[in-house]
């Protein structure tokens, strides 16, 4: 099976994307096809042993829409001028077509409703009736022909039998131009008809829908601005060092993996790279959410997009082209904002149908009226308001505005999320699984206690310092740290180290000194009485941590005992999780007294201790068996297939790339706190989508009776085609401009 996006020309409501859905889907091989009116882009997942590309966009073709696949490496400047010259160029166009219709409702209105409004003699409609008349068809045709795509494309639609919001403002408009062309030949034997004429309903309508779909454009060009931000921030040059020392600035595109770059203070990175000389602060807060600048040393990795802010970086580029970071990314989230929330299905069946239903709605009312003894004049304005004021572009555009803007302001915050789908689920999740190692603790182990037996403290620390100089062993790395943040100066050098596997060290040092560091078992075989520790031993293993002994030879000196300590914010995560009414288990794969230690310490009440990589998966499908809606988030290997298994997977951005790929939503900081900002993002997001669509389906269900002539039925007025029109044009423009709110919400 094959994944593949493609750019749609052409669409301008919710038939539109429902109607390539619907000829993509019956093609054979298609396993998934969505189409997101915002984006203007297909998500289809096919068979390519029955299918091509070049197939499914035939079939688009066909259906009247034009289909190319994905640009991927689109530069963001490219991007935004050419979006910038189409939003320009609509302007325009909807200028002048206001202007027109604004001459047009001068001529037509004003001298009506106000006595003594001055209007050249050759052209009032009292006078000289067919001056009057041609005048307005003059206007009309101009405002029609800047709106000609109306016509183009709903005509071409209709023949296609995909009628869509076009096809409505074509018929509608279309309609009151043919009938006013037919009373101006109608004129000159019969005067009477000058009141006939409904020039300005038809080219007013297409007016105001042009500025509606401009004030539309607008608006949805705001909603894709983060990803528009994000593509921005991979700089166009890098500095290359060459292999004799030499700095050549060259496009960033040349840039390969393993060759050296220098960053200079206030650039760019231009990709993913290593710090292999010189110390900065760098500003990652377009790619982590993080505001803070994070301090760079040698070794550390820089992502390519983030800032330099102040000193010299030598870096050795480690990934290029479509395999960095921010390219991840930006990939993540486009594929999030192509996909859809379950929550849009009703309103995308809906959409599928609902211009033919307008379209039999509004000839059922004009042949309704007609019987009931009313002029033509009136059966016409009754088909068009109908016509015009439906509006499938708001049902349309709810969820996938929402869901772009939704995603946008994650990514912003450094929470990216994988699809519509998995927005939706996560503000339905109840139950919180925690794996422990490296997400709610900081991944090492740190010295907890040191009890020093019969020589000073800082002495049997200096010594163990020596002694574990030499190893790799994670928990020797800790002792080092602890000796270099107390300061403490080893005792002498090592002239000879034995590691004992599963056991510990036993060093020789200069002066004579054999100092033993490891765990009981060692003690025992060394001979060392560590009966006088034993108490303190007790204590330290019921709070889960792991010791280690020193003896001077046969000589007990004392005693550290160490862990993985909690991270100092996760009680307060745990509580704010409590006050969402989320229970929080932690799932450890260490012993009982660590994980029960752990759970305690974050204010967790439920624990699962001792479980092996293979069965997290278990554990999440045991509570979702409950009936619960489970979110794990982890970061390590061991935790991709629990990732995989929850309802939402969630890779805290510390974590592994293997992860990463198996989650849901990815947290690019090392920061929990961000869960709760996605679980927010997602209840914000999905209320969004409510409210859109409770406006979108009351604006039609109220707007085309009224259209249809209820209020007139009743003694009440009948509706003007052109308010129609604005009122669908403003209809859509809602709903984007509630959509665009979300960027306010304080995660």
């Amino acid at each position: 099976m094959k994944t593949e996006i493609f750019d749609i020309e052409g669409m301008t409501c919710a038939s539109c994307s429902a109607a390539v859905e619907r000829v993509t889907r019956k093609l054979p091989g298609v396993e998934k096809s969505e189409v997101n009116l915002v984006t203007k882009k297909l998500n289809i997942l096919y068979d390519e042993s029955q299918l091509s590309s070049n197939d499914i966009a035939a079939r688009i073709e066909k259906a009247g829409y034009h289909a190319s696949l994905e640009v991927k490496e689109q530069k963001a400047e490219a991007v935004q001028d050419d979006e910038d010259k189409k939003l320009k160029s609509q302007g325009q166009q909807v200028a002048v077509a206001l202007v027109l219709a604004a001459a047009m409702l001068y001529l037509s209105m004003l001298p009506m409703l106000f006595k003594g409004v001055p209007v050249p003699r050759i052209i009032q409609m009292e006078a000289y009736p067919v001056n009057f008349a041609l005048t307005q068809l003059l206007l009309t045709i101009f405002i029609l022909f800047i709106g000609r795509g109306f016509y183009l494309r709903g005509l071409k639609a209709l023949w296609h039998l995909q009628p869509n919001m076009d096809s409505l403002v074509a018929l509608g408009s279309g309609s009151a131009f043919v009938y006013s062309l037919v009373m101006t030949y109608l004129l000159t034997d019969q005067p009477h008809h000058v009141h006939h004429l409904y020039y300005e309903s038809a080219a007013i309508i297409v007016a105001l829908v042009l500025l509606g779909m401009y004030m539309e454009a607008r608006s949805s060009h705001k909603t894709t601005g983060a990803i528009r931000k994000l593509m921005a921030l991979a700089p166009e040059t890098a500095f290359r060092e060459g292999p004799d020392g030499t700095v050549s600035e060259i496009p960033a595109s040349q840039v390969r993996v393993g060759d050296i770059v220098h960053i200079h203070p206030g650039a760019r990175v231009p990709t993913d790279a290593v710090v292999i000389s010189g110390s900065s602060a760098v500003d990652e807060s377009m790619l982590t959410g993080e505001s803070i600048p994070v301090e760079k040393e040698t070794g550390d990795a820089l992502i390519g997009g983030s800032m330099n802010s102040d000193g010299l970086l030598r870096a050795r580029t480690t990934k290029v082209g479509e395999d960095t970071t921010l390219a991840s990314i930006v990939r993540f989230v486009q594929q999030s904002q192509s996909q859809k929330a379950p929550i849009s299905k009703m309103a995308d069946k809906v959409s599928g149908v609902f211009v033919p239903i307008v379209m039999l709605i509004a000839v059922l009312a004009g042949a309704a009226w007609w019987i009931a003894g009313k002029d033509t004049g009136f059966v016409l304005t009754i088909f068009v308001s109908v016509l015009i004021i439906a509006c499938p572009c708001a049902m349309g555009l709810a969820t996938p505005t929402a869901i772009v803007v939704g995603t946008g302001l994650g990514a912003q915050h450094g929470i990216l999320i994988r699809s519509g789908e998995k927005l939706e689920m996560t503000h339905q999740v109840d139950t919180v699984l925690l794996d422990k190692t490296g997400t709610i603790t900081h991944g090492k182990p740190k010295v907890m206690t040191i009890h020093a037996h019969q020589i000073p403290e800082d002495e049997l620390l200096a010594l163990v310092y020596a002694a574990e100089e030499g190893s790799r062993h994670p928990l020797a790395k800790a002792v080092l740290e602890e000796g270099k943040r107390r300061g403490i100066q080893k005792h002498a050098g090592v002239q000879s180290l034995q590691n004992i596997p599963g056991q510990g060290v036993i060093a020789a040092l200069e002066g004579g000194k054999t100092i033993a560091v490891g765990n009981e078992k060692l003690m025992n075989e060394q001979k060392v009485d560590i009966a006088p520790l034993q108490q303190a031993a007790a204590q330290r293993l019921l709070l889960g941590e792991t010791l280690l002994y020193a003896a001077d030879g046969q000589k007990l000196i004392g005693m550290m005992s160490l862990a993985d300590p909690v991270k100092d914010d996760i009680a307060e995560f745990v509580r704010q999780l409590d006050a969402l009414h989320i229970e929080s288990v932690l799932v450890s794969g260490d012993r009982e007294e660590a994980a029960r230690e752990a759970a305690k310490t974050a204010g967790i009440t439920k624990y699962e201790a001792s479980v092996l990589p293979e069965g997290k998966a278990a554990i999440v499908e045991k509570y979702k068996q409950q009936g619960r809606t489970v979110m794990m988030v982890g970061d390590g290997i061991n935790d991709a297939p629990a990732l995989t298994v929850a309802d939402v997977g969630c890779a805290i951005g510390s974590g592994t790339d293997i992860a990463m790929e198996a989650a849901d939503i990815i947290l690019m900081r090392d920061d929990l706190m961000d869960v709760i900002k996605a679980i927010k993002l997602s209840r914000y997001t999905i209320a969004n989508i409510k409210q859109n669509l409770v406006w979108a389906f009351l604006y039609n269900t109220i707007g085309i009776p009224i259209a249809a002539g209820l209020l007139y039925l009743f003694g009440g007025p009948l509706m003007n085609p052109m308010l129609g029109g604005l009122a669908m044009s403003l209809s859509s423009v809602s709903v984007v401009t509630n959509a665009l709110s979300l960027r306010r919400k304080k995660l």
